[in-house]
């Protein structure tokens, strides 16, 4: 995979992206949570939208079902966990029903910007460090304005990208980092504003993304060594490339250009 995006169009990307995170080289290097902060802020999410049995909740971009399933036996809310990995999608449905969670948890292939559900389908959504990767973002809202209810909230959390940042962090990688269309935390903010939502918190949260850095550039070299034993599959992915990118974000954080952030809205119509 060259670290170019030109000349792909927004589905291949969108494709190339799911086809990344559903590999296990990025279960290796991510670990289950495919989002910095892991469920330490999934669970903050869930407590500010005030989740619980009576909640029925769409996780957008759910990966293998990590925060699907941790809300469901932590709140006890039903969620619908929603990917374009089919892979995924597949662990992450075999995994609710082997802890029991079939009553709970679904998991279905879809799209954030076409959402396949009736108006006021849900009381809450998620959506953890993937909105700033879709290409038509108020499309994307406005379907999460359209699906949930009346007094329904959505809780987002996502890297924050001020202008200017370096070259090097554009192309492909970019978007498989979630990085290539990040933008401040007040763009995020308008986009919902924007789909009728009432932004209600806008908070710093970018420890965490410091936190997965350190991991990922940890791990790294034996990820390097496995594959190169052949014990670990590589989804086309360039390691040198990875690796100048990853450095490359580490400068960016070290400056304040990357961040990440939480963010909560609700509709009220």
């Amino acid at each position: 995979m060259s670290d170019g995006s030109a000349g792909m169009s927004q589905a291949e990307v969108k494709q190339c992206c799911a086809a990344f995170y559903g590999s296990d080289y990025a279960r290796f290097l991510l670990g289950d949570s495919f989002h910095p902060g892991g469920t330490k802020l999934t669970h903050e999410l869930g407590e500010r939208l005030a989740l619980g049995p009576h909640s029925t909740v769409l996780d957008v971009a759910s990966g293998r079902g990590t925060s699907a399933l941790y809300l469901a036996e932590t709140f006890g809310c039903k969620v619908v966990g929603l990917d374009l990995s089919e892979e995924n999608i597949r662990l992450s449905q075999e995994s609710a029903n082997l802890r029991g969670l079939e009553e709970l948890v679904r998991c279905e292939v879809g799209d954030a910007e076409s959402l396949a559900f009736a108006d006021g389908s849900f009381s809450a959504i998620i959506c953890e460090c993937a909105f700033c990767t879709f290409p038509d973002k108020a499309k994307a809202a406005g379907e999460f304005f359209r699906v949930l209810q009346s007094d329904g909230q959505v809780g987002l959390t996502d890297l924050t990208r001020c202008a200017g940042t370096p070259p090097e962090l554009e192309g492909l990688l970019a978007w498989i980092a979630c990085i290539g269309d990040a933008q401040p935390v007040a763009r995020y903010a308008s986009w919902l504003a924007k789909s009728g939502f009432t932004v209600d918190e806008m908070l710093d949260r970018s420890e965490s993304l410091i936190e997965m850095v350190k991991q990922v550039r940890g791990k790294m070299l034996l990820a390097e060594v496995m594959v190169g034993l052949k014990k670990l599959p590589l989804p086309n992915l360039d390691l040198n490339q990875a690796k100048g990118f990853l450095a490359a974000v580490s400068k960016a954080l070290d400056r304040g250009e990357l961040g990440y952030a939480l963010l909560t809205a609700h509709k009220s119509v």
